[in-house]
């Protein structure tokens, strides 16, 4: 495993070698989570390995872990959601290697040189994993009752604006 994280990661070199890396990002640095995020405080601790498969299939594993401050659309709070992921990624160079990959691989699809940028590889995990509305946790959901148009008890009854036109419907001239 290496401390100093690279910015550029040789994919396949890496696969050969069964090599890993692994690292911390402040949440400042990943500019696209960013944008679904309330603040930016916190880091995100990863670690990527290399490897084959028995059936030769290259792979990256992904271990990420993190805190992401998010604001809660039922309350309208900041609150914290933690994320813990292990994805193995199959190492493909064609959209065609994808109905090769065994189950449980999730396809990536790798540039012409080989080159992995690992930031932005933890970036796109960590946006598929923001819910698509955040709600935190222990907070009380919104009930009501709902009628079939009727008025409730505290809401006055209001006339039904289509009356007249019942009533034209009724007695054609």
């Amino acid at each position: 495993m290496s401390a100093n994280l690279p910015e550029m990661l040789d994919a396949w070199r890496m696969v050969a070698a069964r090599r890993g890396v692994e690292g911390r990002l402040p949440l400042s640095a990943l500019k696209r989570l960013g944008e679904s995020l309330v603040d930016d405080e916190g880091e995100v601790r990863f670690s990527i390995e290399f490897r084959h498969d028995a059936l030769k299939v290259p792979y990256a594993e992904l271990r990420i872990e993190t805190e992401l401050p998010l604001q809660c659309q039922r309350t309208l709070e900041r609150f914290v959601l933690p994320v813990s992921i292990e994805q193995r990624l199959g190492l493909i160079r064609s959209e065609a290697e994808e109905a090769a990959l065994p189950p449980g691989y999730e396809p990536l699809l790798m540039p012409e040189d080989g080159m992995l940028r690992a930031a932005e590889l933890v970036e796109d995990e960590l946006i598929l994993a923001v819910p698509v509305v955040p709600v935190r946790p222990d907070s009380e959901p919104v009930e009501r009752e709902w009628t079939d148009g009727q008025a409730a008890p505290d809401e006055p009854e209001r006339p039904n604006p289509f009356a007249a036109l019942a009533s034209l419907k009724k007695n054609p001239k």
